[in-house]
């Protein structure tokens, strides 16, 4: 486990500086374990009773505010008794009984009064809170704030923890995320800090530690890819060294090829976190800011979709709120083959008959196929697709994954406003002489959509580019036909040989 400190400073000084304040992240990032360990420091310094608990209980409150002040209460002072300290600095053993709606505050109040220390406060899981209860314990611990200036006992400094920013704690509550009044319970946080994922540096450390303890080496390679498919999101880093050294039991120096077994494995078990965010793709702020991303369309530029973007980034699916990109390349694969699961049912070729003699994949016979399951279920599918503008994309990626995925790999690039999905089909074979040789065959995918010119001149120009950084001679346009005027669907699935603007010769699919 890498120092949890070191990854958030701004949080200690914040602290220090008596400050109210938001931290926030994507699930499984390590924010419960920085603020236990923030609070175990602080207190060990011997000024401050630093104390973390979980809101997680008053979930099941809803709307009944005096139920989740008594269930918040109830997880504070159990979270005080595990502790170990002294009796001194331990809560009152009753609590004020003052009217519903103000108990949590009073409580604090209360607590503070009679501790010999300033005492400092994380509620992890803020989230849990919804509704009438979220607005009243804010607008408790806004009063609270306020007041300490004229001597009110309470605690020195507070941090909110949870997924979401403060803004979005607006929303949840029913209120205007545009309007901060003076009497929002939401304006005394000072800051909003987000918890970052690990560097390259910081996942060769935490290997390290491993190898430390076992003599177990990760190669240099290896690391790079760890970082290049997870981008350095804690859970999938720990995940796929826990794979390779625990479930698939490798037990010499790990390499990159173990690693991509290892991401492939994870996605195909759709683990309970991978899974968590497969089920947020249908919310329809969700949908608002990942189907533009998957079809290469242009994002929304109203306030609406600002405020779905930083809730899509504030969930970890999103690299940031302006470039539009999907996190890393295992939620980049994990979000298509969910979103492709209804078309893989509707895939019925045997992908072994694909294989050459030779060994290698036969791409041409793929397309041939594809252009016969477009013609019979393309428009059933689309229609039936929740992600209308980016169903081609979808359904063409899911008929790929069915048939390369059980002996090969395919790598997706897509992002908002590109226009296209790009598409790297790895199959490793076996050459004349017993060499491992690995076939790569590229793809880039475009749609034609009303009222827009034919986009076979741009693909080309950009198929040439995607060709040029990986190094191949040739590839595939495939180009789909949304206009009204398109042929009817028993018509589609022209081939056509074109050249790109550098004179590679490609094969052009419009379907």
């Amino acid at each position: 486990m890498l120092p949890p400190a070191p990854r958030l400073p701004e949080a200690r000084t914040l602290i220090e500086m008596d400050r109210y304040f938001v931290l926030h992240a994507p699930r499984q990032t390590g924010k419960t374990t920085i603020l236990d360990t923030l609070a175990s420091e602080l207190t060990a310094e011997g000024d401050t009773a630093a104390l973390a608990f979980s809101c997680e209980r008053a979930k099941a409150a809803g709307d009944d505010y005096p139920a989740a002040e008594s269930l918040l209460l109830d997880s504070l002072r159990e979270a005080a008794d595990l502790s170990g300290w002294p009796k001194k600095l331990l809560p009152p053993g009753a609590w004020p009984q003052v009217t519903p709606g103000s108990r949590f505050g009073a409580a604090l109040s209360a607590w503070c009064r009679r501790s010999p220390r300033r005492v400092v406060l994380f509620l992890d899981e803020i989230d849990a809170l919804q509704g009438n209860s979220l607005v009243s314990i804010l607008s408790q611990l806004r009063d609270g704030h306020n007041k300490r200036s004229k001597g009110y006992p309470f605690p020195a400094s507070m941090v909110l923890c949870g997924l979401r920013d403060l803004r979005d704690y607006k929303v949840a509550s029913g209120g205007d995320p545009t309007q901060f009044s003076s009497a929002s319970p939401f304006n005394i946080i000072a800051d909003s800090l987000r918890l970052g994922d690990f560097t390259a540096g910081q996942i060769a450390e935490l290997y390290d530690q491993h190898t430390q303890k076992t003599g177990q080496q990760f190669t240099k390679d290896a690391v790079d890819r760890v970082f290049e498919l997870t981008q350095g999101q804690p859970w999938l880093v720990n995940a796929l060294a826990h794979e390779i050294t625990s479930t698939m039991q490798v037990t010499g120096t790990i390499t990159t090829c173990q690693v991509d077994d290892a991401k492939e494995r994870l996605i195909r078990a759709r683990t309970t976190h991978l899974d968590a965010l497969a089920a947020r793709l249908h919310e329809p702020r969700v949908k608002q800011v990942i189907e533009p991303i998957v079809a290469g369309t242009s994002p929304g530029t109203d306030i609406a979709f600002d405020h779905a973007a930083s809730y899509v980034h504030d969930l970890g699916l999103i690299r940031g709120t302006r470039d539009m990109v999907i996190a890393n390349p295992i939620y980049r694969e994990v979000l298509l083959r969910v979103l492709g699961d209804r078309t893989e049912r509707f895939v019925r070729a045997d992908p072994h008959s694909f294989v050459l003699p030779d060994g290698r994949f036969d791409l041409a016979r793929l397309l041939e196929e594809f252009v016969v399951f477009w013609r019979e279920h393309g428009e059933v599918l689309i229609q039936q697709e929740g992600y209308h503008e980016a169903a081609c994309q979808i359904i063409l990626m899911a008929f790929l994954h069915r048939l390369v995925n059980g002996g090969g790999h395919l790598d997706r690039e897509y992002a908002a406003g590109t226009k296209r999905l790009d598409v790297l089909i790895r199959w490793p074979h076996t050459g004349p002489d017993g060499e491992r040789l690995m076939q790569r065959e590229a793809m880039e995918l475009r749609v034609w959509r009303a009222s827009a010119n034919d986009p076979k001149p741009e693909g080309l120009a950009q198929l040439d580019r995607y060709l040029d950084r990986l190094t191949l001679t040739t590839g595939v346009l495939v180009i789909f036909d949304r206009r009204p005027e398109a042929s009817p669907w028993n018509e589609r699935g022209d081939f056509e040989q074109a050249t790109t603007p550098s004179g590679r010769q490609v094969t052009v699919l419009r379907v």
